[in-house]
């Protein structure tokens, strides 16, 4: 018994040894999941109004296909602020940035963009405007945004208004000094005032005082501030002023008060009048700004698009800015929200008759032989907010309190001079290149 209990017990061992020796079963493999690429975070200081918001994510984008889009859209300082505390936090989300051009110096200054040059090739077959490329350099031999849409601000006028024209004027080269009279001839025949601004609490008012009226009477904005010019601005505007709709200052927008007649005459975005030529298609014309001593000024909107550095899924983002280029998809964003595109294609043959006679004011705005063209301010970051409040400041206290003028353009100069020296924000278009802050004489 012992004998063969040993038996047993060594040809055991011996199958423990031999199931040592082999070689391993190879594993039966285990199917992996393709990792479903991160969402393409696109914040935006663009397309804010909860109308543009939709049409943006439920038309515009419904073509893109690459990547799950999340579009957010707020006011500049809060995505400024964002995407600077994503870089600092180094826990970036973002991905593709929607911001207008003079946002982009100060992304750029905090390391907050990705080099886009790579991308260019790609996009070699848009024909986009040469001079917005370079924009998108912000003065390095770099990418660092690809021009993504345009809008600027004309005149519209309901029909009706034309019959009161000052004796010599035309609509489409109109001044300043015509328009206060034009609205005289109205109030008197009427009784009425029909001329309207965008002066409520979120109006865009303030562009209309930095790109049309300071440049077409000074030459400039913030050098000039304070100068004679500018006294003769406001002392034009003030007479314009008294023939204007006292509820201004509480439009928002002008395409609301153009439908409902309280407003004949106004200017404004033309994001933000479109809905009056596609109501009422019959009932207005598109014109130019009105010139004043300088020029014919009017405000160019670049917004560009550029990708968060560190972004989880850059090329999702690429992706975008591909898809958002194509001139197919600059016809269908010009379509829905009237931005205009930023490539040279012809427009689009078949766009809506609304869409096309609000494209007429704009053509006649460009291409007026006294045209001049003045860029948003540049480089304040999330300090825009404070450098437009002084030129609101200014229009109420001359305007609508009745303050002397040289006092308080005295004093809003200096208030301007302090936040730019504070930024350190060199001049932009149309003041003169500097080598330090912008600051009023």
């Amino acid at each position: 018994m012992n004998k063969r209990f040993y038996t047993l017990v060594l040809v055991a061992t011996i199958f423990v040894l031999l199931a040592a020796c082999a070689p391993a079963p190879t594993p039966t493999p285990v199917p992996t999941a393709t990792p479903t690429p991160q969402p393409v975070v696109f914040l935006s200081t663009q397309l804010t109004p909860v109308e543009e918001q939709e049409k943006m994510r439920n038309i515009i984008l419904k073509g893109f296909t690459s990547a799950k889009t999340d579009f957010i859209s707020d006011a500049e300082g809060v995505v400024v602020d964002r995407i600077l505390a994503e870089q600092k936090a180094n826990k970036v989300v973002s991905g593709a940035i929607g911001v207008l051009h003079g946002t982009f110096p100060n992304l750029l200054a905090a390391n907050a963009l990705e080099d886009l040059t790579p991308l260019v090739a790609k996009l070699s077959d848009r024909p986009i405007v040469k001079e917005f490329m370079t924009l998108g350099k912000l003065g390095t031999d770099k990418q660092y945004y690809i021009p993504w849409m345009q809008a600027t601000y004309i005149m519209v006028v309901n029909k009706k208004a034309l019959q009161y024209l000052p004796a010599g004027a035309n609509v489409d080269s109109l001044t300043y000094q015509q328009l206060a009279a034009w609205g005289k001839n109205i109030t008197e025949k009427t009784k009425e005032k029909k001329i309207g601004f965008p002066a409520g609490p979120s109006g865009l008012m303030h562009r209309l005082t930095q790109g049309y009226l300071y440049p077409s009477y000074t030459g400039g904005l913030v050098t000039t501030y304070r100068s004679e010019d500018a006294v003769k601005m406001w002392t034009d505007f003030k007479a314009i002023w008294e023939y204007t709709n006292p509820q201004s200052t509480t439009y928002n927008n002008m395409q609301d008060p153009l439908l409902s007649e309280e407003v004949g005459i106004t200017i404004d975005h033309t994001a933000r009048m479109v809905n009056a030529f596609k109501n009422k298609p019959d009932d207005f014309v598109g014109a130019p700004a009105p010139a004043g001593p300088k020029g014919r000024y009017y405000m160019s909107v670049i917004a560009g698009l550029g990708i968060a550095k560190g972004a989880p899924n850059k090329a999702g983002a690429e992706a975008l800015i591909e898809y958002l280029t194509r001139p197919a998809t600059q016809a269908v964003t010009l379509r829905e929200v009237s931005f205009y595109p930023i490539v040279e294609s012809a427009l689009p043959t078949d766009l809506p008759p609304f869409v096309r006679l609000e494209a007429e004011g704009v053509v006649k705005q460009s291409k007026a032989p006294d045209a001049k063209v003045a860029l948003l301010p540049i480089g304040l970051g999330a300090k825009g907010g404070d450098f437009n409040k002084i030129q609101q400041d200014t229009l109420t206290r001359i305007v609508l309190k009745g303050e002397d003028i040289k006092k308080v353009l005295d004093e809003q100069a200096t208030a301007l001079n302090a936040l730019m020296t504070e930024l350190k924000a060199p001049c932009w278009s149309p003041d003169p290149l500097s080598t330090g802050a912008c600051l009023a004489k």
